[in-house]
């Protein structure tokens, strides 16, 4: 931390006294941020965030009263504030209500901590904090306009981007990080029920919800998920979900392959690594998609399926909750196209229309 450097003011919401207390001496032992109140439910909290004017806030989910999905929409609608889901992650219903929550909003999801002599618990508290701090730096008042810089690449929002797609696309490959839960529900959720691609899907997300995420997912798209197995084959019209810490690929012949390689770039799963095998395994075939997210990931593995001759999307800024990866894949030159939100499935299935083609 910068010397002078002001700490992070961090409320924290959570009914449970005894994991109250964890949270502050978790949060306490950090000397990067400052507990500035620490409150029991949902009304509390609303009651006193603006005389505590946090930074960022950790919401439990499970809350007497209003619980904590409605507590992170009211305060997204009244006082924006970046907010981090503490949840317990073995707990369907847990899992259900903080996907949720990051549809509301919510930046993030990581581990409710257990006791002091739990095996996981420095890791857990680690991540607590870690997530805390860069939370707390996310604009969460997106910006309408489009910068600048990409307005020529995006041009008039209204006409449909030009399908560069090279040859009749076999696989979609889409990834995303902060903010990925609600983009990857409005773009996967918006494509036909008879899409005819497998679509293979990276999200950077604690390990321990990943089961969790690909049940949410499954209940709010009309396509088909599931969390990725090696070696089965991908589908047409289904969606694989990398599971926690396990990079998912493309083999040849079209299965599916799940390693325990090394991180790229900090992150496993990694979306350069699926976006590099099917640039290898699909080439012109493939199509990228990059949406929101924090660093860099992925904007390599796009430039490598641009190379290839795929087509390839970047989220524009004008949509993106953090524009970071999808920045650096139009910089480094791997976006063919750069699109809102709202556009891009429509995008897919204009490439994809392509099959149809006589």
């Amino acid at each position: 931390m910068t010397p002078g450097a002001p700490r992070v003011r961090v409320m924290l919401v959570e009914d449970s006294l005894v994991v109250r207390q964890l949270l502050i001496h978790i949060v306490g032992r950090d000397p990067r941020l400052d507990v500035v109140a620490a409150v029991a439910s949902g009304e509390e909290a609303l009651a006193t965030i603006a005389s505590a004017r946090p930074d960022v806030i950790s919401m439990d989910i499970r809350l007497p009263g209003i619980d904590g999905l409605e507590t992170t929409r009211r305060i997204m609608a009244e006082r924006p504030t970046p907010i981090v889901v503490v949840a317990d992650a073995i707990e369907d219903s847990s899992l259900r209500i903080s996907m949720n929550a990051l549809r509301a909003g919510a930046l993030s999801v990581v581990e409710k901590p257990v006791a002091t002599t739990h095996a996981g618990y420095e890791a857990v508290a680690t991540e607590i904090c870690t997530q805390l701090r860069i939370m707390a730096a996310v604009p969460v008042i997106r910006r309408r306009s489009i910068g600048a810089e990409w307005a020529g690449r995006v041009n008039d929002l209204s006409a449909p981007a030009p399908v560069v797609a090279a040859e009749v696309p076999s696989v979609v490959a889409i990834a995303a990080s902060t903010g990925g839960p609600p983009a990857l529900a409005r773009v996967i959720g918006a494509l036909p029920e008879n899409f005819p691609l497998p679509v293979l899907v990276v999200q950077h997300m604690g390990a321990a919800f990943m089961e969790g995420f690909a049940a949410w997912l499954n209940g709010v798209v009309a396509l088909p998920v599931a969390v990725a197995r090696d070696g089965e084959r991908a589908a047409p019209g289904r969606v694989y979900v990398a599971p926690g810490d396990r990079h998912l690929e493309l083999a040849p012949g079209g299965a599916l392959r799940l390693t325990d390689a090394d991180p790229v770039g900090g992150q496993r799963p990694a979306a350069t690594a699926l976006f590099r095998s099917l640039a290898r395994h699909a080439g012109p075939r493939g199509v990228g998609v990059l949406l929101t997210g924090m660093g860099e990931d992925g904007a390599v593995g796009l430039l490598d399926m641009r190379r290839a001759g795929a087509a390839t999307i970047a989220e524009d800024e004008s949509t993106a909750v953090v524009f970071g990866m999808p920045a650096a894949a139009i910089r480094m030159g791997g976006a063919g196209t750069v699109l809102p939100l709202d556009r891009v499935a429509a995008q897919l299935a204009r490439i994809v229309a392509r099959e149809a083609a006589p």
